[in-house]
């Protein structure tokens, strides 16, 4: 082939440190859009974002070019650089260091979306925790709990 043609699709999870209550709803108005301005500076895409106060997760189409540990510093990196310009009262704010990331099919992208869009709904069932252990046992991803929150 002449040419490389590559849509590696991730849902990726990442918590606020200790996961603190810092997400306010108008804060993730603004936070979101800011987050896909930084995915096109860096040539890939995020095709959704939601969360609640404490995590967020985002749906990204990766490229040849980039590596899901670059778009999750990218976002991370810029996003808390920005809260803390936009937003003075939260000096504090920072994302915990590690989060997931779990592949899915094109086939799963509407499911993916609508996981998203519904995270208020979705937490108002589960906390943060339960959803983030019941994501890595569907990903078969192996881990030990004691390391698992980083406190």
């Amino acid at each position: 082939m002449a040419n490389t043609y590559i849509n590696i699709l991730v849902h990726t999870v990442f918590s606020t440190k200790n996961r603190e209550r810092w997400l306010s709803p108008s804060l993730r108005e603004r936070l979101y859009p800011y987050l896909c301005g930084i995915a096109r500076e860096n040539k890939f895409k995020v095709l959704s974002a939601g969360g609640v106060d404490n995590h967020s997760h985002i749906l990204l189409s990766l490229n040849s070019t980039i590596s899901i540990a670059k778009a999750i510093q990218f976002l991370k990196g810029g996003s808390s650089k920005w809260i803390h310009e936009t937003f003075p009262e939260q000096k504090l704010f920072s994302w915990q260091e590690g989060y997931g990331a779990f592949s899915i099919g094109i086939s799963n992208v509407d499911e993916t979306v609508k996981y998203i869009e519904n995270q208020e709904n979705h937490h108002k069932k589960i906390g943060f925790q339960d959803e983030y252990l019941n994501f890595l046992r569907k990903n078969n991803v192996e881990f030990d709990v004691k390391y698992l929150w980083g406190e």
